[in-house]
């Protein structure tokens, strides 16, 4: 098998999350119906994973595992992109619940390296869950994107990867979430730090800018030779003051910044053997 090309970049959409209501944000994906067609509409833009959370009827945030499993088999039915599902939920899920995740088999999941405040909230990740659903995602012969918040959890990755072994597939992928407040700053001089810590291991890497911090975070990304996740969890403006129509509007967007860095959209299959699926 060749390897990848290394001009390609793997964009990942992150279309709905679990904060902002539908009230706030008539055109976020909330039903499943509105989930596969952003799934079509952002791999024909350029994308070739989806990062996926769910909503119940009443677009509240739910980790239903009926739900996930007719979601994760409706996006491999209606598109070729890669299926991740979050297994960080919503900051009030219990532990027992994002583990559970995993049962509705999908192509790769959320792993985050440890605890963070979230706002006025605090996203828990103790280091007993983290080894757990990392054994489990071994087990299940899941991919997981490992999800770093700051400094220290790049550190517990090294830590992780020591103990337990290299994740499914071999290939080992982490995320820099930035921006968030009280997680690492979306700034050029912290992707830096974060990407001259990580383990030998580390095969490839993606960064996301929350809110103002996208665009920075992106061209950060491009210039250090990462890939992107770009999405309405993240961003709801596409420029100050000019709310979002569509993620396929933000993958178009990451395309052309792509294009300008001399890098082409990963196609899935592309992707699939970047992750070792």
């Amino acid at each position: 098998m060749t390897d990848v090309p290394a001009d390609r970049i793997l964009i990942t959409v992150a279309p709905t999350g679990a904060e902002t209501t539908k009230a706030d944000c008539p055109q976020l994906p909330t039903t499943l119906e509105e989930l596969v067609e952003t799934g079509r509409a952002c791999q024909a833009a350029g994308a070739a994973m989806i990062h996926v959370h769910i909503r119940d009827d009443d677009h509240r945030p739910t980790l239903d595992l009926g739900r996930l499993s007719e979601t994760v088999a409706a996006l491999h039915e209606e598109t070729d992109l890669i299926v991740q599902l979050s297994t960080g939920g919503s900051v009030h899920d219990p532990l027992d619940a994002r583990l559970r995740v995993l049962d509705a088999a999908p192509d790769s999941c959320s792993l985050t390296m440890g605890t963070t405040n979230f706002g006025d909230d605090v996203f828990s990740n103790p280091w007993p869950f983290v080894c757990e659903l990392y054994q489990l995602s071994q087990e299940r012969r899941v991919v997981p994107e490992f999800e770093l918040f700051d400094l220290g959890q790049v550190h517990a990755m090294h830590r992780l990867l020591d103990t337990h072994g290299l994740p499914h597939g071999g290939k080992v992928h982490c995320d820099f979430v930035m921006g968030v407040p009280g997680g690492m700053p979306g700034t050029a001089d912290a992707l830096v730090a974060g990407v001259s810590a990580l383990p030998d291991a580390v095969t490839s890497w993606s960064a996301t800018g929350i809110g103002r911090s996208t665009l920075p975070v992106a061209l950060a990304s491009l210039s250090k030779g990462g890939h992107l996740r770009v999405g309405m969890e993240d961003v709801l403006t596409i420029s100050r003051g000019v709310p979002v129509d569509s993620n396929a509007q933000l993958v178009e967007r990451a395309v052309e910044l792509g294009r300008l860095a001399q890098r082409t959209p990963a196609t899935p299959a592309e992707a699939r053997q970047l992750l070792g699926l």
